[in-house]
């Protein structure tokens, strides 16, 4: 795929997310920092009044779910879509306009979750594969080369007593192409934590 006129977002190769902390939680949400510690966007994931109160008898597993990356001035960048599923998921992802432009699959090898990211041909472009325990992944090209890494930051051991926020981190190779690929990738593994948890 050649260059593409990337939103600002997606220029930046650290990417701090924190889960906001709610009392009812019905749906996610979290906030995007980048390496200065600056705010540069939000994921939300916007959940139906009718799907809420399903919710409470139903498996989240099986519903569809949407998640919107956000810059700053609340515009759309990628977004995150799954529909109904009783077994096998898939995911697409989107670009600022709505345009397909990859998707996610979720693989098992060795008993343990393994994400592929692929283009808008299907053809994978990129793993997200390590240790849910230990909250540390890499993200590998299907060459096996190196493009990123996921893994936990933790803000103080007080705050995270007390709350069961989430916070990661992704980190995306300087020399992974700089086109819409990248756009699928980092959404990809910036939502990552939110797909897991909607698989369970």
């Amino acid at each position: 795929m050649g260059q593409t006129n990337l939103p600002e977002f997606f220029k930046c190769d650290d990417y701090f997310i924190d889960e906001k902390v709610g009392l009812l939680k019905f749906s996610n949400a979290y906030k995007v920092y980048n390496e200065q510690g600056q705010q540069i966007g939000n994921v939300q994931q916007t959940v139906p009044l009718w799907h809420k109160f399903l919710r409470l008898f139903l498996s989240k597993a099986i519903f569809p779910f949407t998640l919107d990356i956000t810059d700053m001035n609340n515009v759309v960048v990628a977004s995150i879509q799954r529909g109904w599923t009783f077994w096998t998921s898939k995911i697409l992802i989107l670009d600022g306009n709505g345009t397909q432009i990859g998707g996610i699959k979720q693989k098992f090898a060795f008993m343990k979750p393994l994400y592929h990211i692929t283009n808008q041909y299907g053809e994978t472009i990129a793993q997200i594969k390590g240790d849910w325990k230990a909250w540390n992944f890499s993200i590998v090209d299907s060459n096996e080369k190196a493009l990123g890494t996921i893994s936990k930051k933790w803000a103080g051991i007080l705050k995270e007593a007390f709350t069961t926020a989430d916070k990661y981190r992704v980190t995306i190779e300087k020399d992974c192409p700089e086109d819409v690929n990248k756009i699928a990738i980092v959404a990809g593994a910036i939502t990552i934590d939110m797909v897991q948890k909607e698989a369970k």
